[in-house]
Parts: C-alpha cells; structure tokens; sequence
C-alpha cells in the first residue's frame, strides 16, 4: 500500500480525481489542502504493481505536475478509530 500525495495544475483537481478512480489500484482519493492537492490510497498485491501504477500510471496523468509517494512499512494493527491511543501496543 502506498499513499500519493498529488500537485496538479490549478482548476483541474476533479478532473485528475476521476481519472485517479479509473485506475484499478486506486481505492481513495481526496482533494486536501495545503502543498499538494490530492492525496491518493494506492493498494496492490505486489510492490513491481505499486510501483507500475504510480510511476507509469499516475505520474502520467494529464494535469499532474509533481507526486511524492508515501509506501506503507507497517500497516496500523488498528481497525477500530474508537481505541485511545493510550491502550495501542
């Protein structure tokens, strides 16, 4: 799993956010505030699959001027937002 933080040109945020969806590794997007202008959840089987989708797929997108991947090293053992983060291991 990775997360891609996204710079687009400006006014064209929904556009590049429906042709993120269309990717088949893509589970989320949102346009957010701030430096960059979408964040992307990037999810695959395999890391040459991740890999494939954000440096041919997404970094290729009409609109996209710059991505800074985040690749996922542990996935949160947390499934329940509700748990303080006092009584996480």
């Amino acid at each position: 799993m990775a997360f891609v933080l996204i710079s687009s040109e400006t006014g064209v945020e929904g556009e590049v956010l429906k042709r993120l969806l269309m990717l088949d590794c893509v589970s989320e997007v949102h346009v957010v505030y701030g430096v960059y202008d979408i964040l992307a959840k990037v999810e695959s089987n395999s890391l040459p699959e991740l890999k494939e989708t954000i440096e041919r797929q997404i970094r290729y997108l009409d609109h996209v001027v710059a991505t800074v991947p985040l690749l996922v090293a542990e996935p949160s053992l947390v499934t329940d937002k509700r748990v303080p983060v006092a009584q996480l291991p």
